[in-house]
């Protein structure tokens, strides 16, 4: 029994040294970028509203680096979307899982911002998963320092309804090439709306994208190329 006793205050002591680590650990403070370094969504606020020195040297403080490789999650559903990213280089999937099917929502490279936006702006659990489909690089800023971006400076307000617009705009293509019937008039749709990722993006991601399977994509495309 002396033994046992030992034995399970030995295990305690164990235990309580790894709850004091878990509780007293910290995630790393990511290291602080440069001006140039952001430089991509700096040019993005710039080419819509010109920026003060002060806006900037916020956003430099409060933006960060993130990489992830392909085939990682970015953001999982169920979750509420805390961060919004720029793509700097890659490309990442919506996508959401009905029953056993993957359903691509959109796709997005570089250039472009990234989040299940719906869940970013009102802070709500998403039904949307975030893949990289390649190795991207991205700039990341939290919800709560965005929305203190927009109090201390006005002007990034007007950045931000150029960026919703685009969402908007993008959105409504989503829509159109979802409700459109014929296999060959969503793929020629596509490519008049989204020709820089024809070549580029996996075709079952494509496929998943126009709502048919990865065989009728492949057929459109051969009709296509004896045209």
């Amino acid at each position: 029994m002396t033994i046992i006793k030992n034995i399970m205050k030995y295990i305690l002591h164990l235990l309580t040294i790894l709850i004091k680590q878990l509780l007293t650990e910290k995630d790393p403070i990511p290291a602080k970028l440069t001006s140039a370094e952001i430089m991509p969504v700096l040019n993005m606020f710039s080419a819509v509203s010109p920026l003060s020195k002060k806006a900037e040297q916020y956003l430099t403080g409060v933006i960060y680096a993130h990489k992830i490789n392909k085939g990682k999650i970015l953001h999982k559903a169920g979750n509420i979307c805390n961060d919004i990213y720029f793509v700097i280089k890659g490309a990442l999937r919506g996508y959401i899982i009905e029953g056993t099917k993957d359903c691509t929502t959109w796709i997005t490279v570089e250039g472009e911002m990234v989040a299940p936006i719906y869940s970013f702006i009102n802070q709500v659990p998403t039904l949307e998963n975030v893949q990289a489909i390649e190795d991207c690089q991205l700039l990341g800023m939290s919800h709560d320092n965005l929305q203190k971006l927009y109090q201390l400076f006005p002007e990034t307000n007007i950045v931000a309804r150029a960026i919703f617009e685009k969402y908007y705009s993008d959105a409504e293509i989503r829509a159109l090439i979802a409700r459109l019937k014929k296999a060959e008039t969503k793929y020629a749709y596509f490519l008049e709306t989204y020709s820089h990722l024809s070549n580029r993006i996996q075709l079952n991601y494509i496929a998943s994208f126009l709502g048919m399977n990865l065989e009728t994509l492949s057929r459109v495309r051969a009709n296509m190329a004896k045209r």
